[in-house]
Parts: C-alpha cells; sequence; structure tokens
C-alpha cells in the first residue's frame, strides 16, 4: 500500500488528461510528487494505463474494474487484465460508476486476491459504516453534490468527514481514509489532513488547471 498522506488524481475523461496528454500530466505528478516528497498516485482511464506504466514509476490505479470473471463480457473491465498492467489499485464504486453491494463485495475480494490496492468510494456517512465491513484498503468520501463543484466537502461540509472517519475506524481502524469532492487548493488538503484523513481524491481543480504541475505543487504547500 502506499504510504501516507497521499493525493490520488482521478483522470476521469477529460481530454486535457486522455492519450498523449494523459502521459504528461502523469509525468508532471511525479515530478510534483518528487520535488514536494509528498506521495501522489494517479487513475487514468484504462485505455491509457499501458502507455503510462512505461513513463512514471509512481502509484498508478485503475478508474474501475467489473465484478467479472474471463469470458463472454464485452465492454466491461475484466480484473485480471487490469492486474497485467502492473497497476497499484483500482477505484471501486466511484459516483460516476455505481456497483451494487454484491458487486462491491466481490471487487474487493478480487483485489485482494490480485494483490491490488483497493479505495473504495463512498457518498455519506452510513454508506462509508457499510463499506468499512468490506475491508478495504482506502475508503474515499465524496459528497456527490459537491463533485466537480470547487467547493471542498472538507470546509463546506466538515461533519461529513469527521463522522465517516469516527465510524470507519470503529470497524477497522486500519483503514486510511480519503476525502474527495471539491479539493483544489492548498487549504482544503490541509483541512481535509486536520479531520483526520489520510490524504485526497481529487480531478478537475487539477487537470483543469492551466499549469496543472504548479496546481499540485499549491495543492501540498501547506502540509
Amino acid at each position: 500500500m502506499s504510504q501516507t498522506p497521499i493525493i490520488i488524481l482521478n483522470y476521469k475523461t477529460y481530454t486535457e488528461s486522455t492519450g498523449k496528454n494523459a502521459v504528461q500530466l502523469s509525468k508532471y505528478v511525479q515530478e510534483a510528487s518528487e520535488e514536494s516528497g509528498v506521495n501522489m498516485a494517479i487513475a487514468p482511464q484504462a485505455v491509457d494505463l499501458y502507455p503510462i506504466m512505461n513513463e512514471v514509476t509512481i502509484p498508478v490505479y485503475s478508474q474501475h474494474m467489473d465484478a467479472i470473471t474471463p469470458g463472454g463480457h464485452t465492454g466491461s473491465t475484466l480484473p485480471e487484465a487490469i492486474k497485467e498492467t502492473g497497476v497499484t489499485g483500482t477505484l471501486i464504486n466511484h459516483s460516476e460508476q455505481r456497483l451494487t453491494l454484491a458487486d462491491v463485495d466481490a471487487v474487493v475480494e478480487k483485489t485482494r486476491e490480485l494483490s491490488l490496492t483497493s479505495v473504495l468510494c463512498t457518498n455519506n456517512v452510513k454508506t462509508s459504516a457499510a463499506a468499512a465491513s468490506f475491508n478495504p484498503d482506502y475508503i474515499a468520501i465524496e459528497p456527490p453534490e459537491l463533485i466537480g463543484t470547487g467547493i471542498p466537502v472538507s470546509q463546506a461540509n466538515p461533519e461529513v468527514v469527521e463522522n465517516t472517519v469516527t465510524e470507519i475506524h470503529k470497524i477497522n481502524k486500519d483503514i486510511n481514509v480519503l476525502c474527495g469532492a471539491g479539493i483544489s487548493t492548498g487549504e482544503d488538503m490541509k483541512a481535509a489532513l486536520e479531520l483526520g484523513t489520510q490524504g485526497v481524491l481529487l480531478a478537475s481543480g487539477i487537470i483543469k488547471a492551466d499549469d496543472q504541475k504548479q496546481a499540485l505543487l499549491d495543492l501540498v504547500s501547506l502540509i
């Protein structure tokens, strides 16, 4: 598992983080990580994993994988194929790629089987507590109404973050909690850590920045 605190940058499907842009952004993230001494990881689209893995050494995560086995599942993302790319782990149940509880359970189990790190995304305190029973490596709390708004959950709704950390650690104190949604500045990052999290999961605040590398350096400037 990656050391904490950690920043995981979700590339989503922005043009600024697709194809050649994804490879360049990955190099920026690695440079920012090396210059700041802060652990940074990335979650590109599945089609960009192989070329990125050849260019950087920072942790790389898949954005998703399906609860399927090898066979007839056209258009799905096979866990074994994700493993073969050499990635560190995968996001699971992001608000933009929701899974059923049964599939969450199956995918978390599959990550253990394949020795992949699991980052299970949740949207509130209750679902976070339920998610803790699956024993993922990380739980990332992201209220979906704040995603992409630039309004950080660490400031707009800090009690959600604090209560999530408390409830998760009642069930499993070894689970690392990340904070997402609206995170983009050094103040946001500092606030998230002060609320008891071990890092952040973020996207547009960095990806849409005019200077992506500088935005990352600014993000960690107060920790």
